[in-house]
């Protein structure tokens, strides 16, 4: 599963759910938490289920769909989950879980409904935006250890942990993370590896600044990230293009691997007057499986 882009849908909005299937993005979120009013959410959860049940997901660049509920202790998520469960969402993005105990929780209630439906057992994945109460960065560990099949990549959001902490904001003059949300990112990307699930950037809130956004991108990718929440369409090709790697990135990793292929059990070779060891060929091996080269 592809996943570079991840574009919010406001779940109450006809006119944006009509842009879907041209929108580009990878997968698409269909909101029902915080883009939607609390007055809204009934018609927007009717609206969800309609839009799942009618839009047609064989067609060529269709958009894997998944659903961000309201979290667990709000006493909406139980009645999202019975509105959506039934018309087969892709995926279930869970807001605000302390750690995994509550993505465990939500696959107890998924794993019931799914039977209660006729949906394919398990089917229904799971990503967490795993940072956005004051407890869950202390958390971000464990759900490398957490028994969660159902997971199938770690998110983090800077404004609801801001708002979480009391801060006034969580960014320097220089636009960049203050260093709690720096800390916070960085802890995210790691739990994401070590429970061996793709690494999600935060959004980038300023949709008209595409250098800004290109930039971020490019760098996360850099850093190990797989892809990027987008809240604007116009966001969803800059953030393909920078997870995406580059025609010289493909090119030098395939000669890496020929490198280590011409000399078998070699732990390090020499290529383009460079040493190169095992991590430079386990890194060239990801950048070919994210082309879908093994």
């Amino acid at each position: 599963m592809t996943l570079r882009s991840l574009l919010f849908i406001p779940g109450d909005s006809d006119k944006k759910l009509a842009k879907v299937a041209g929108c580009g993005a990878d997968a698409v979120i269909l909101d029902l938490e915080d883009s939607v009013a609390p007055a809204a959410k009934p018609a927007a959860r009717d609206k969800v289920a309609e839009f799942l049940h009618g839009f047609d997901r064989d067609a060529q660049g269709a958009p894997a769909l998944w659903v961000r509920i309201n979290p667990l202790d709000s006493g909406l998520a139980e009645t999202d989950l019975a509105a959506v469960v039934p018309v087969r969402p892709d995926g279930i993005m869970l807001p605000k879980p302390d750690g995994p105990a509550d993505c465990a929780k939500l696959s107890d209630l998924l794993d019931h409904m799914e039977l209660a439906h006729g949906v394919t057992p398990g089917s229904i994945g799971v990503i967490p935006v795993a940072s956005e109460t004051a407890i869950a960065p202390f958390r971000l560990g464990e759900y490398a250890t957490a028994d969660l099949p159902r997971l199938r990549g770690i998110t983090w959001g800077a404004e609801d942990l801001a708002a979480a902490l009391g801060a006034t904001g969580n960014r320097g003059p220089d636009g960049e993370f203050l260093f709690t949300f720096r800390l916070v990112r960085s802890l995210a990307l790691m739990a994401a590896h070590a429970a061996g699930v793709p690494a999600i950037e935060t959004l980038h809130a300023d949709f008209r600044d595409e250098a800004g956004l290109a930039a971020s991108s490019r760098q996360a990718f850099s850093e190990g990230f797989s892809g990027r929440l987008a809240i604007h369409p116009a966001q969803v090709a800059p953030i393909n293009a920078a997870f995406t790697p580059s025609a010289e990135e493909v090119a030098f990793a395939r000669r890496v691997v020929a490198a280590f292929a011409a000399e078998p059990g070699a732990g390090v070779v020499g290529l383009d007057g460079r040493m190169l060891d095992i991590p430079h060929l386990k890194a060239a091996k990801r950048t070919l499986s994210l082309v879908g080269e093994e």
